[in-house]
């Protein structure tokens, strides 16, 4: 099947390149690739995108059918992500076909035509995003980390953040946050299985269903930090008022608690905010807003 060549000019490996233990990882990609696809019997193509901690490829099987190869740099992110597909079993979400731990890597069945839930306008994407959620906030348990234990970490790590950065914001903004996320940890909800990373650009169109989640970053908690990632990200427009709309309506449609979302969603926004070496107006204003 010959040996597999990494991708020119991709951003993400050559970010993933900088970090501890990074370029040791993109090394060995060509030989983790080569595995799998003599483990599966794979013909590996085109990469997706340019994935900040992991390296996406079309795949086809042996009876050339449509796959996908994940091979995902360790970080705790990504640590359970096989395990949350799993759990979902293909219901919302895209099916988990197998997984090499050792090597990091899963198969994936691949979403055709997989444009993303972003080229909707906003209203529709919405309405598509309060059908899905429902399906994947799913009773769970071990091994995903609760995420009132990520929220204490993130309390921390915040007012850590703002020291090294040389307090980039106002004080009163680190304190609304870390403060929601106090009164969150002390009342944390029923626990159910949300994804960190569920945005527009992370529900694909389909075949086997019109749309399927992707790419989860498993966490178990409160479902109202299911929409956070979807209510603070850009896709579907960045102005405040888009922010406040897809808010608004998520928890109308969804009958959630609209501070409780309003909470998580400062907090992750503020967190987010800190990207490597600078901070994100965009982020801070957002943040702004909502505290």
């Amino acid at each position: 099947m010959g040996a597999f060549c990494l991708p020119e000019n991709h951003a993400g490996l050559r970010f993933l390149s900088v970090l501890p233990g990074g370029r040791a990882w993109v090394e060995r990609l060509p030989e983790l690739v080569d595995r799998c696809t003599e483990r599966w019997s794979l013909v590996v193509g085109e990469h997706y995108g340019e994935g900040w901690a992991s390296l996406t490829l079309r795949a086809s099987g042996p009876a050339g059918e449509p796959l996908v190869l994940k091979l995902s740099f360790p970080h705790h992110g990504a640590e359970h992500e096989a395990d949350a597909l799993l759990a979902w079993g293909g219901d919302g979400a895209v099916r988990l076909l197998d997984r090499d731990d050792a090597g990091g890597a899963l198969l994936l069945e691949r979403c055709e035509p997989g444009t993303p839930l972003s080229t909707l306008r906003s209203d529709a994407a919405l309405a598509v995003a309060a059908e899905l959620l429902p399906r994947l906030w799913i009773p769970a348990g071990a091994p995903f980390a609760a995420l009132v234990d990520e929220a204490a970490n993130w309390s921390d790590e915040l007012a850590d953040l703002w020291e090294r950065h040389g307090r980039p914001f106002e004080r009163k903004l680190l304190d609304s946050a870390r403060g929601g996320l106090r009164e969150l940890i002390d009342d944390p909800g029923a626990p159910v299985l949300v994804s960190q990373d569920f945005h527009a650009g992370n529900v694909l169109r389909a075949g086997r269903e019109p749309w399927l989640a992707i790419d989860p970053k498993p966490l178990v908690g409160d479902r109202e930090f299911g929409v956070v990632a979807l209510v603070r990200g850009r896709e579907l427009g960045t102005a405040d008022a888009d922010v406040l709309l897809r808010l608004e309506r998520l928890v109308s449609d969804l009958e959630l608690d609209a501070e409780r979302v309003r909470r998580w969603t400062l907090a992750h926004t503020l967190l987010w905010a800190f990207d490597g070496g600078r901070v994100s107006a965009e982020h801070v204003a957002t943040a702004r807003m909502l505290g």
